[in-house]
């Protein structure tokens, strides 16, 4: 495996904690699920797979309330089985029919460095090299390539993405250590029809979070 490094940096973020059942409230720091996302949405293969070791926070920690329009309901599954059989349908959502507000607490003006392995699954591609894959995201990193936009947690937080070569010569994070308590670590998609999440206990030391192995004792379900 080859680890890797981004700056991740935005304006907005929101790492929705999953017990509020209403109001999205952030936790304090970047998630090892939502790190993971930012790399995938540079490159991502059924070949490979990435593994967040670390995340660094480069701006203190802020916060502020928003309240914004949402809708209150997706589209229905029937809908689109009845579609796809039909041919045809009504898959849209009326946003002025469905439209409610809802408050949220987020981060603002934040930035970090994250650290990840590429994990390459020979299996998955026999006839392939670790090297193959390797040099397709240096190329589209550098190249400031994706494919879709990375984003710090919800889809409209846009996140700004930097490949950093040189960890030596970056600034160092900041000098602050806090109790996270328990936070989501990624989704266990072994059960693809119901996935589960998985969480650990996590600390920030002097701006540093350390992230443990998926098949860590520290990980639980």
């Amino acid at each position: 495996m080859k680890t890797y490094c981004l700056e991740l940096s935005g304006p907005w973020a929101c790492f929705t904690r999953p017990e509020m059942k209403v109001e999205r409230v952030s936790y304090d720091v970047m998630t090892p699920s939502a790190a993971r996302a930012c790399f995938e949405a540079i490159l991502w293969k059924p070949a490979i797979r990435w593994h967040v070791r670390r995340i660094e926070v480069l701006k203190p920690i802020r916060w502020i309330n928003l309240r914004r329009n949402e809708v209150a309901s997706v589209v229905s599954t029937r809908n689109v089985e009845t579609a796809m059989k039909n041919g045809h349908g009504d898959l849209a959502l009326y946003v002025e029919d469905d439209r409610q507000q809802r408050a949220g607490l987020f981060l603002r003006d934040v930035a970090y460095r994250v650290h990840a392995d590429l994990e390459f699954l020979r299996e998955r591609d026999p006839d392939a090299s670790p090297a193959k894959y390797q040099e397709m995201f240096d190329r589209r990193a550098r190249r400031g390539q994706c494919v879709n936009q990375p984003y710090l947690g919800t889809r409209e937080f846009a996140a700004q993405y930097r490949l950093i070569a040189d960890t030596a010569a970056e600034p160092l994070p900041i000098d602050e250590t806090r109790d996270l308590g328990f936070m989501l670590h990624d989704l266990d998609f072994s059960n693809t029809a119901d996935p589960k999440p998985r969480f650990f206990r996590a600390r920030m030391e002097h701006g540093v979070v350390q992230v443990p192995a998926w098949d860590s004792a520290e990980v639980r379900g």
